[in-house]
C-alpha cells in the first residue's frame, strides 16, 4: 500500500508540477500552425470560392446547416465583402504568429478561431487533414505550447536573465493592450448576439480571456505566491491533459483507419494501394504513379505494410525502439503521399500530429541543428550574432499561464 501511495503521489506530483513535453507540443504547434498558413497562402487567390460570401455553398445554406448543427463560425456574423477579407487575414496572421510563438495563449486562441470559422464556413471542401487540424487548434488552446521555440520564451529567458542582473525589467504593455482589445471584441460580439453560433466555442473564449486575468492580477497584486503556484498548477493540468488528448487522438486515428482498412476486400488482397494511383484527381505525376503501380509486388508490400503499420502502431508506445522505427515509416508514407498523390497539406498535418510522439533526444539535435544554420546564416549575411542556446528540460524559463 506505501508503495502504491508512493506511485500515485510521484504521478500527481509530475502532472501537477511541470507541463511535460515542452519540445513535443512546440513541434505540434509550430506544424499545425504552418500547415494552416501554407493551405491559407496557397489558397488565396481561390478564397472566395472556397470560404467568400458569394461561394458556391452560399451564405443562405451555412446558415441552414450551423443552425442544425451548432458550429462555431464568425464568417456568418456578416455577409459583406470587407468582414470576410478581415477574417481571412487575421487567420493568415494568427498562424503565422503562433508558428514564431508569440503571445501563445492569445494567438492559439485566434488561431483556433480562424481554423473553425473557415472550415464551418463550407463543409464540404475540406478532407481528413482538415478534420485533424479542426481538432488539434481546440485542443492547443489547452497547451503551453510557447515554453521553447517561441518568442515568448525568448522573452522570458531575457527578462530572468535581466532579473538575476539585477537589472530592472521594463513592464509588459503589448500583453494587458492585447488582452483588453481582445476583451472588447468579446463584449461587443456578445451584446450584438454574433457569437458565431453555439455556446462552447464563446465559452471557451471567455474562460482564456479571464484566466489570463487572474494570471496577470496574481502576479502584480496578491502578497503571497500561492496564488500564482496555484493558477500554475491548474495551467499544468490543462497542459498535460491536452497533450495527453492529443496522443490518444492520434492513436485513434491510426487505430480506426487500420481496422477499417482490414475490413476491405481490396486490402485483403493486396490492390487498394493501386487504384488511387490511377485516379486523375490523385495523379499529379502520372508517370510517377505508373512507375509505383507497374510493380505488384511493390504495391503488395505497401498495401499490407500500411494496414500493418496502422493497427501496429497504438500498441507500440510502451517499447520506445519499436515505436520510433513504426513513427518514421508512418511518417515518410505520409511524405511519399504528399508527392505522389498530391495531398500536401492532408500529410503535413499527419506528420504534424505523429511529432507529438517524436523522442526528446532527436528534438534536442534537431533544435541544435536549426541553430547552427541560423548561426550559418547570420555569419554570412552580416556580422556575427550570439546564438541562444536552447535551455535544457530542467532549466526551462517558466513563460506563465499566458504562455
Amino acid at each position: 500500500m506505501n508503495r502504491l501511495a508512493l506511485c500515485l503521489s510521484r504521478a500527481i506530483a509530475q502532472v501537477t508540477g511541470a507541463a511535460l513535453g515542452p519540445y513535443q507540443t512546440a513541434v505540434v504547434r509550430i506544424g499545425f500552425a504552418g500547415t494552416w498558413l501554407l493551405f491559407l497562402l496557397r489558397e488565396y487567390p481561390h478564397r472566395q470560392e472556397l470560404y467568400g460570401p458569394d461561394a458556391p455553398w452560399s451564405f443562405g445554406l451555412a446558415q441552414q446547416l450551423t443552425a442544425d448543427n451548432h458550429a462555431f463560425t464568425a464568417l456568418l456574423s456578416s455577409d459583406g465583402q470587407a468582414f470576410f477579407e478581415i477574417c481571412y487575414f487575421l487567420a493568415v496572421l494568427a498562424g503565422a504568429l503562433l508558428v514564431l510563438g508569440w503571445r501563445t495563449r492569445a494567438t492559439s486562441l485566434l488561431f483556433m478561431i480562424g481554423v473553425l470559422s473557415l472550415q464551418n464556413r463550407s463543409v464540404f471542401v475540406g478532407d481528413g487533414g482538415d478534420n485533424v487540424l479542426h481538432l488539434m487548434s481546440i485542443y492547443l488552446v489547452f497547451t503551453r505550447c510557447g515554453q521553447v521555440w517561441s518568442l515568448d520564451a525568448r522573452r522570458a529567458a531575457r527578462a530572468s536573465a535581466a532579473r538575476a542582473r539585477g537589472e530592472r525589467v521594463a513592464p509588459d504593455r503589448a500583453g494587458p493592450a492585447l488582452w483588453a482589445a481582445s476583451g472588447l471584441v468579446l463584449l461587443v460580439a456578445a451584446l450584438t448576439g454574433r457569437t458565431g453560433g453555439g455556446w462552447l466555442v464563446p465559452a471557451l473564449m471567455w474562460a482564456t480571456w479571464a484566466g489570463v486575468a487572474l494570471w496577470w492580477a496574481a502576479g502584480r497584486w496578491a502578497r503571497t505566491p500561492e496564488p500564482r503556484i496555484l493558477l500554475d498548477v491548474i495551467a499544468n493540468i490543462l497542459h498535460n491533459g491536452a497533450l495527453f488528448v492529443i496522443m490518444a487522438e492520434a492513436c485513434l486515428i491510426y487505430a480506426t483507419a487500420g481496422w477499417y482498412k482490414i475490413q476491405g476486400s481490396r486490402w485483403q488482397d493486396g490492390t487498394a494501394v493501386y487504384y488511387p494511383l490511377h485516379l486523375d484527381y490523385f495523379s499529379p505525376w502520372p508517370a510517377l504513379a505508373d512507375l509505383m503501380s507497374a510493380n505488384g509486388t511493390l504495391v503488395m508490400l505497401v498495401t499490407y505494410g500500411t494496414v500493418i503499420v496502422q493497427v501496429a502502431f497504438p500498441f507500440t508506445l510502451f517499447n520506445r525502439r519499436v515505436k520510433n522505427v513504426l513513427l518514421a515509416a508512418m511518417m515518410t508514407e505520409h511524405a511519399v503521399i504528399a508527392v505522389v498523390l498530391g495531398l500536401p497539406f492532408f500529410s503535413l498535418a499527419m506528420i504534424a500530429a505523429d511529432s507529438v510522439f517524436l523522442p526528446t533526444s532527436f528534438l534536442h539535435r534537431l533544435g541544435g541543428w536549426a541553430a547552427r544554420a541560423r548561426e550559418r546564416v547570420f555569419r554570412r549575411s552580416g556580422p556575427e550574432l550570439p546564438v541562444q542556446r536552447l535551455p535544457e528540460a530542467d532549466e526551462q524559463p517558466r513563460v506563465g499561464f499566458g504562455a
